[in-house]
């Protein structure tokens, strides 16, 4: 198979696949907007999950705050990104009902990626036992 133009300069896939929503290889067309994120999840077939984090400015306090953006994505085969990837993503027409976009190029890892999304399990785990201990605290009182 041929490997199509997309309009913008980035490095084409070597691998190949027959994949009809590919930008490369099938008959998807990319338009519009361009962003740069991670990849977050990896665990939807041919999707992922893209996050990336931007400043927004606050007029009242004169200063910025961290948002965060996270999008829906269609992970070619032939492309076949993974978790911690960071990835340059490009819109296109809906390709389902929350996905607008799809990977076009794998640009590296991020680095501590690992170490993050541990961080935040370990996050998620201490807030359940907290909210255990206060239950049964609660049951506690009820009893005497």
């Amino acid at each position: 198979m041929k490997v199509k133009n997309i309009g913008i300069k980035v490095t084409k896939p070597a691998d190949k696949c027959k994949d009809d929503n590919c930008p490369f290889h099938g008959k998807l067309r990319c338009r519009g907007r361009i962003f740069t994120g991670t990849i977050v999840s990896v665990k939807m077939q041919k999707s992922a999950i893209v996050e990336w984090e931007y400043r927004q400015f606050l007029k009242k306090y004169e200063r910025y705050e961290k948002r965060g953006s996270r999008v829906k994505v269609h992970n070619p085969a032939c492309i076949n990104a993974s978790e911690g990837d960071v990835v340059k993503i490009m819109e296109c027409r809906p390709l389902s009902k929350t996905k607008n976009f799809v990977i076009v190029e794998i640009l590296g890892k991020e680095k501590g990626f690992k170490e993050r999304m541990e961080a935040e399990e370990e996050a998620k785990f201490r807030k359940e036992v907290k909210k255990d201990e206060e239950q049964t605290d609660a049951q506690e009182e009820v009893a005497v």
